[in-house]
């Protein structure tokens, strides 16, 4: 295994690069630093670093409203795909989820993500819905862990 740090931001300098890593695979739905500061109050955020390279970013959606559904996202940079970081990042989302309660898991992928979404399939993840943001023409993929 390697050594991936991840870690909840605890600074604005880890805020940053936890919306670089979102903005730069969601392209189309950019957050400002004042909406991920108000993402970490509702959501677990993670940043992850090998040393002090940036690799990537987690969500944890927790459930609400009496729900059991949780939502977990790891996004992880183009250039360090491939190297097992993604499922480190998905297996520690999917944990914290399980232990907030949740038995049920959904992620969320840019259909233009083509390597997120073969991830998502991978992991035993299927589609439930499509849809489009007003003003966007890239269709979002919701999927739900069939597992």
């Amino acid at each position: 295994m390697s050594n991936l740090r991840i870690q909840v931001p605890d600074s604005d300098a880890m805020l940053r690069d936890w919306r670089h890593v979102h903005n730069v695979i969601i392209p189309t739905a950019p957050l400002s630093l004042d909406e991920v500061r108000e993402r970490v109050h509702r959501n677990r955020l993670e940043v992850a670093y090998l040393g002090d390279v940036l690799v990537g970013c987690t969500t944890v959606r927790p459930p609400k409203d009496g729900s059991a559904t949780a939502t977990v996202i790891a996004r992880v940079l183009a250039e360090h795909r491939g190297q097992g970081f993604g499922e480190q990042l998905y297996v520690r989302g999917l944990d914290h989820a399980r232990a907030l309660g949740a038995d049920v898991v959904e992620t969320v992928v840019l259909a233009s993500n083509v390597e997120g979404l073969r991830f998502a399939l991978n992991h035993g993840f299927v589609e439930f819905e499509r849809y489009v943001l007003p003003g966007d023409d890239t269709p979002w993929i919701e999927l739900r862990l069939a597992r």
